[in-house]
């Protein structure tokens, strides 16, 4: 088992710039995350801080809030998984581009913005202006 530990240690260093490549990839996935929940507080805390809203409007916020936090953690488990297979690509010399982890952000950012449009044109027509 020692034999297969240092020619892993080597196939790793001879592709060390596609990992560190892999690497900030992976971290700029990790930041969506991170914006996508707080996306998601902004758009509950909007709301829910101002009694003028209705029913109607505090739903679609927490629709939006929770759809934005599950979303943000669903990135992270998604953008995890992919780096973990990218690095064994690279070790293996094969690569398979990310098109799950790309169409489930844009699926589910499609859905988010049309709540948080039905929620601004909620807080619009609400607006005593």
């Amino acid at each position: 088992m020692n034999d297969l530990m240092p020619q892993e240690n080597e196939s790793e260093s001879k592709y060390t710039q596609q990992h560190l490549a892999n690497e900030r990839t992976y971290l700029a996935w990790i930041r969506t995350a991170v914006a996508l929940v707080g996306l998601g507080f902004l758009a509950a805390g909007i709301v829910f801080g101002d009694n003028r809203y209705s029913g109607v409007g505090h739903m679609v916020a927490a629709i939006a809030g929770i759809s934005s936090v599950l979303l943000g953690g669903g990135v992270v488990a998604a953008a995890t998984r992919d780096y973990l297979r990218k690095r064994e690509g690279i070790n293996k010399e094969q690569f398979r581009s990310a098109s799950f982890l790309i169409r489930m952000v844009f699926i589910s950012l499609t859905v988010i913005e049309m709540l948080l449009i039905v929620l601004v044109v909620l807080m619009l027509y609400r607006s005593p202006f």
